[in-house]
Order: structure tokens, then C-alpha cells, then sequence
């Protein structure tokens, strides 16, 4: 479900998207970026993403190896109450999309599908959708973060969208859209992320999909008992 075809096709449609963050209160609480743990894949293997630094080389949708020209390393929520829900990472089971293993999605972080519903909706099997319009889809759903959750992103001299072993393709802004956390401003950049109004009825779609699927898959494992 997650596309992993780029490396080998060279996609060159490209996208808009920005990093997010928001204050509540005093506090601030991050929204998008991707959450420490998680295995991009680079020049040396699959590394954890904490352990990617500036001038490592990172796999990338559209670019092949790309440098990182920078790392933003911040908690999820860094006030002293609980962490409001509207900050809470979902919970994708695995298999729930594709993904190889449980992965954990900050709500606006945009992320890559494929499908034949982005395709016939868009022109293009590949769509950024942000990722709470997959929320109550395959039972992916809002948990609450476990201890201090360490949210990192990664930067290019361009935006890029970098493969994690999850099975998913994730949104890394370029260095210039720092200005955005500080400003609210957005910055034209590469990659579009789809209005949420149109990501949940792709949302929808993909999940129609899902079912067809493993419909046809159970109709067939019938029919070969049978046999």
C-alpha cells in the first residue's frame, strides 16, 4: 500500500507540505515528523532515524541518495500536564496499510500511498495525504504517547520523501521550512499534501480497495480447499 516503486521508477511529480507544530498554552506540542525508533533507509542500511546525522546520505523517493543538510530533534509535548489528544501518535497495526510492523504516525505528517483510487482521483498511483485522515481506517486509531516521545525530522536542500522499513514513505521538509515552525508561514515547496476533505475520501477508497482484496484472497483460498 505504501509505495516503494520510486527507487526504481524515478517519479517526478511533486508535492507541498509543511512541518507543524502548535503551542498549547506555554507548552508546545509537535504534530508532524517522524518518531525516534523508526529505520530510514540510507547509504549504510537501514539506521534508526535518532541515529541519522547532518551529512549522512538518505534514501529518497524522487532523488535517490540524498545528503541531510539538517536534523530538528524535539519532544512530542515538552509541557509538564499530560499530552493533549491532539497531539497523540497513531497507532497503525501492522499489516493494517501494508506496513511490514506496528508504526506510529504524528497527525499531520504527511505520508506517501499508492493505490488505484489516488490513480483514477488524481492522475497518479501516489498521493501525500496527512496522516490523520487514515485515523478509525483497519482500526488505526490515537494513543497515547509513552513517556517522552522523541519526534525527529530530517532536512535536504529540497524536500524529499525517505523510505522507513515500517512499509511507509515519509514527508522530510527542506531546512528552509524551519521558518515555519517559528512563523506559522507556509513556504512553497516540492510536495503537495492533499486537503484533508480530499485525503479522507481517498482515505475511503483505499480502504474499499483493502477489502476487495482480501475478499478476492478468501475467495480463492475456498476455492483451492474445495479442489
Amino acid at each position: 500500500m505504501f509505495g516503494w516503486k520510486a527507487a526504481v521508477l524515478g517519479g517526478t511529480n511533486k508535492r507541498m507540505t509543511e512541518t507543524t507544530g502548535a503551542y498549547d498554552g506555554g507548552a508546545i506540542g509537535v504534530q508532524s515528523g517522524i518518531v525516534a525508533g523508526t529505520k530510514v533507509a540510507t547509504s549504510l542500511g537501514w539506521r534508526p532515524i535518532e541515529a541519522v546525522a547532518k551529512g549522512d546520505k538518505v534514501l529518497t523517493f524522487d532523488g535517490g541518495l540524498q545528503v541531510v543538510t539538517g536534523v530538528t530533534r524535539r519532544k512530542l509535548w515538552n509541557g509538564e500536564t499530560p499530552c493533549p489528544t491532539r497531539f497523540w501518535p497513531l497507532e497503525v497495526p501492522a499489516h493494517a496499510l501494508g506496513n511490514l510492523e506496528t508504526m506510529y504516525l504524528l497527525p499531520s505528517q504527511g505520508v506517501m500511498v499508492e493505490s488505484d483510487a489516488a490513480e483514477e482521483m488524481l492522475g497518479d498511483p501516489f498521493a501525500l495525504i496527512p496522516a490523520k485522515a487514515l485515523e478509525g481506517l483497519r482500526e488505526i486509531a490515537p494513543v497515547a504517547p509513552r513517556g517522552e516521545m522523541e519526534i525527529i525530522c530530517l532536512h535536504f536542500e529540497e524536500d524529499h520523501v525517505v523510505f522507513a522499513n515500517s512499509g511507509a514513505l515519509f514527508h522530510c521538509p527542506a531546512e528552509r521550512d524551519l521558518l515555519n515552525d517559528v512563523f506559522d508561514t507556509p513556504v512553497e515547496a516540492a510536495y503537495q499534501v492533499l486537503p484533508m476533505e480530499e485525503a479522507l475520501a481517498l482515505a475511503t477508497f483505499i480502504e474499499a480497495e483493502i477489502k476487495a482484496a482480501e475478499s478476492g484472497r478468501n475467495i480463492r483460498r475456498a476455492a483451492t480447499s474445495a479442489a
